[in-house]
């Protein structure tokens, strides 16, 4: 039974959602508490009393507050020596910081915005991954440091939570943390070694640099905090120390808890520490939210949508219009203003309505649809808050329900209370949904974990949120059960429970369907038949004899533009498998293979690429797959083999035991194949019989007389019946040649397959080849040393002791007779569970019987179908 550190380890991501949840839950039952006085129309005529000057104010340090956050990342490339201009740093940082001050999670959020601005920057992962450690410990310099003064400064009892510090021990305990972060500095100065965080060598800054980062966070904590103290009416000098402390506390919670902006968290400390008027206080805190956290989000979005647009027209050398540069961003960007709209209508749900409009409206329109209205606007938020992850994924059904789901967010906010303001902001969005809509050009089925833990934490911290500025604002209602149908203008209470009741049985249902529906089966995605026309002259050209698999009538082809190569695969589930290496140049792999990937994409496939050479590892990796090796293939070098060696005294043996037996061989050219199909089907349906199994696919070929009456036939006969035969693979530029099918009689003597593969050879030998495959070892060669990886070590143990289930070491060992060359062959695939999913397509579709295949395969349209529609190319260009 597995321990509760494994189940942790295993659940981690939805640990992590639930934990969030819970303390997100935790900050709205504090912010409950803190509030419990205050009432909504208090509030709202806190805030609209802010002054023109103090929301100037507040701007102008937020500003400040980023500029200086840009200095973090400036340092920081300085530390690592890898320094790079001002400006790009600045982008790097900016917009990681607006994404991680208002999603939290700030390792994956503000990573993920750096990578794509530094990796343009031709900067690796190593590098990022260590501007992202040094700039961490900038910030948490800064706030050790704003922390240690603030308590070294207070001169009065500070209470949180109902106890009570004296001044004394706060002050000691501000001077320690003063001394610790001085001791930290010295400690930089005088360290030699870089230090490992998260499994990466960190440099540490000299004794100048330590001194300026913690310079620099000061200064960024101080202007941030001072945007929201300039927003207190009641602020004065006197209580700096303990609004610092206070704010300081509350980055430090926001931080820890990872709580997506913090929402709930931040407010709840704020209130609790700072000694001001609350209604005050709380008016502050929500200006402030918009000011610090929301515009600048707004404004970095827009900025990494120009990086984008801009690095897209560098990488494909074009001049292109904004069009083309808001489809190349519209997923990301759009799928997080759906998120935010739906945010919105949720919120605007859960606050009482303006009572003048409201009043206008219902003199027009009757009071049951103006209620019906308002329940059916919050549920096209909640509808919002779930497609966002879809326009994530660039489904095109997500965007037309989206865009559908904004119209109606639009229509619903004028008749539930003439917000203009939303509906204006509404149709914006949908607007820009309908000028991008070739960016969302998958057209399969939802499928996968689309609600990943994290947007599950994000929707239910909005829908919670939501439901907690409702009963807020609506704190002096007196809750009965007649509450739920009672209408009026002045209903806020009933309107605002109504929409909550509506959000709840959405999610839940939602929920419901998820948890309930069986796994997605995905429809293959178009492909191309065989084109046997175009085929052939490239397989004239080709170096490698497993090329002859494109014969098979099982595969389906990618031609190259010029007509000069190919790729062969098919589609399993959602598995696009590539069988080998590309055929043709060298030059067309890269186009042929980014094209496969590409269609792939488009059909939310995952793309494997199996028993691919060395010469095509490379680009398996430029792809993004996981490369992990399959086995070996056994090559006999054909200017130098001479059967009279000692290598290969076990052949000779067992080729004199058939000969003696009657043993002769011959070789049947493939125009006189059809005169010995049907003695050649009973060898194949016998040697099926006695070995109980069935025909295989795709990696080999099966038995049938379109397939074995294209090639040279090599066969043993004795007493003029056949008893053993091989179909001869032969590459027309005399390069190599090898076998597919092998196959004998259950009565054939001793030796006789050892014979048939040594005149076999001799045969190509005296021909001029230059190598004969044998075919390969799957798991041969995979060392399971002590700190291999993990597929290595279970490759490695399948091959000792799985000979029960296929004779991996039996076939290395029949191989091994004739003294071949052993060369490597690789899987690359996706990362993860991926790679097992494309294993189980990969096992069905060798194990699957041929004429299934080909029942499927003759009805199967043209290539270009999934991705045909796409009218711009930025949109398939480049996988996701």
């Amino acid at each position: 039974m597995p321990d509760l550190a494994s189940l942790a380890r295993r659940h981690r991501r939805w640990l992590g959602a639930a934990a969030a949840l819970a303390l997100v839950a935790l900050g709205f039952g504090a912010l409950t508490r803190l509030t419990h006085e205050l009432r909504f129309g208090q509030v709202r005529a806190a805030v609209h009393a802010l002054s023109m000057t103090q929301i100037g104010l507040a701007l102008a340090l937020t500003a400040g507050s980023y500029l200086v956050l840009t200095l973090y990342d400036v340092l920081a490339l300085r530390v690592i020596g890898r320094p790079l201009p001002w400006r790009t740093a600045a982008l790097a940082s900016f917009t990681s910081y607006t994404l991680s001050h208002n999603l939290g999670l700030a390792l994956l959020t503000g990573g993920s915005a750096r990578y794509r601005v530094y990796s343009a920057a031709g900067l690796d992962a190593l590098d990022i991954a260590r501007v992202v450690g040094v700039a961490s410990a900038t910030f948490w310099a800064g706030v050790v440091t704003v922390t240690g003064a603030a308590l070294l400064t207070h001169q009065i009892p500070l209470t949180i939570a109902g106890r009570t510090m004296d001044p004394a021990t706060l002050q000691v305990a501000g001077a320690a943390i003063l001394m610790l972060a001085a001791l930290l500095v010295v400690a930089c100065g005088t360290a030699r070694r870089p230090v490992s965080l998260l499994g990466t060598a960190v440099p540490l800054p000299r004794a100048g640099q330590a001194i300026a980062q913690v310079a620099i966070a000061v200064a960024d904590i101080a202007l941030a905090s001072a945007a929201l103290f300039v927003l207190i009416p009641a602020a004065t000098p006197a209580m700096l120390p303990v609004f610092v402390l206070g704010y300081a506390l509350a980055i430090v919670a926001t931080v820890v808890t990872h709580v997506p902006g913090g929402l709930g968290v931040f407010e709840a400390v704020v209130m609790a520490v700072v000694p001001v008027d609350r209604t005050a206080l709380f008016a502050a805190l929500i200006a402030y939210r918009l000011i610090y956290y929301l515009l600048p989000l707004a404004v970095s979005l827009a900025i990494l949508a120009w990086h984008e647009g801009v690095r897209r027209r560098v990488a494909f050398g074009l001049l292109v219009d904004a069009r083309v540069v808001a489809v190349a961003v519209a997923p990301p960007v759009l799928a997080a203003t759906t998120f935010l709209s739906g945010a919105m209508l949720l919120v605007s749900g859960s606050l009482p309505a303006l009572k003048a409009r409201i009043g206008a409206l219902t003199s027009v329109l009757p009071l049951p649809f103006v209620e019906a209205s308002h329940v059916a606007a919050s549920l096209v938020g909640t509808a919002l808050l779930l497609m966002s992850p879809f326009l994530y994924r660039r489904l095109d059904g997500a965007m037309v329900a989206t865009r559908a789901l904004l119209i109606l967010g639009a229509l619903f906010s004028l008749t539930k209370g003439v917000d203009y303001e939303e509906a204006a902001v509404c149709l914006a969005v949908a607007a820009l949904l309908q000028w991008t809509r070739p960016a969302f050009y998958r057209r399969t089925a939802l499928t996968g974990p689309i609600f990943s833990p994290a947007t599950l934490a994000s929707i239910g911290t909005v829908a919670g949120a939501a439901a907690w500025i409702g009963f807020f604002a609506e704190r002096h209602v007196d809750y009965s059960a007649d509450l739920w149908w009672r209408f009026s203008v002045q209903g806020d209470a009933p309107r605002f429970l109504r929409a909550l009741l509506a959000t709840t049985v959405l999610l839940a249902g939602v929920a419901v369907w998820r948890l309930m529906s069986p796994a997605a089966v995905r429809a293959e995605p178009a492909a191309s038949a065989p084109d046997l026309d175009a085929i052939r002259p490239i397989l004239a050209g080709a170096d490698r004899t497993e090329a002859m698999l494109a014969l098979t009538g099982d595969k389906r082809f990618l031609v190259s533009e010029a007509g000069d190569a190919f790729v062969m695969y098919q589609v399993r589930g959602a598995s696009w498998i590539v069988m080998g290496d590309p055929v043709g140049p060298r030059a067309a792999w890269g186009d042929l293979l980014w094209r496969l990937r590409d269609l792939s994409d488009c059909a939310q496939g995952r793309l494997m690429l199996y028993e691919i050479s060395p010469a095509a590892v490379a680009l398996a990796i430029d792809l993004g797959l996981n490369i992990i090796k399959f086995g070996e293939e056994a090559i006999v070098d054909l200017p130098g083999f001479a059967l009279d060696t000692p290598r290969l005294r076990a052949v000779r043996r067992s080729e004199k035991a058939a000969a003696n037996k009657g043993a002769t061989f011959r070789l049947v050219p493939a125009d006189a194949v059809p005169v010995i199909l049907p003695e050649l089907a009973a060898v194949s349906d016998e040697w099926l019989r006695f070995r109980r199994s069935s025909e295989k696919g795709f990696s080999l070929g099966a038995f049938s007389p379109n397939y074995v009456g294209q090639f040279d036939i090599g066969i043993v006969t004795i007493d003029d019946r056949i008893v053993a035969f091989a179909n001869l693979w032969l590459t027309a530029n005399g390069r190599e040649a090898s076998v597919d099918l092998m196959r004998h009689r259950e009565a054939a003597p001793a030796g006789t397959m050892d014979f048939l593969f040594a005149n076999l050879i001799r045969w190509a030998a005296a021909r001029g080849y230059r190598r004969f495959s044998l075919g390969m070892a799957p798991l041969s060669g995979i060392e399971g040393r002590r700190l291999a990886p993990a597929w290595a070590k279970a490759g490695a143990f399948v091959f000792r002791n799985g000979e029960r289930l296929y004779g991996f070491k039996g076939l290395r060992t029949y191989k091994d007779k004739f003294a071949p060359d052993w060369e490597p062959r690789y899987i690359a695939g996706p990362q993860g569970i991926g790679l097992i999913q494309a294993l189980r397509d990969l096992s069905r579709l060798i194990g699957k019987p041929r004429r299934t295949v080909e029942r499927r395969f003759g009805s199967i349209p043209t290539a270009r179908t999934a991705c045909q529609d796409v009218a711009l190319p930025l949109s398939c260009a480049e996988p996701a």
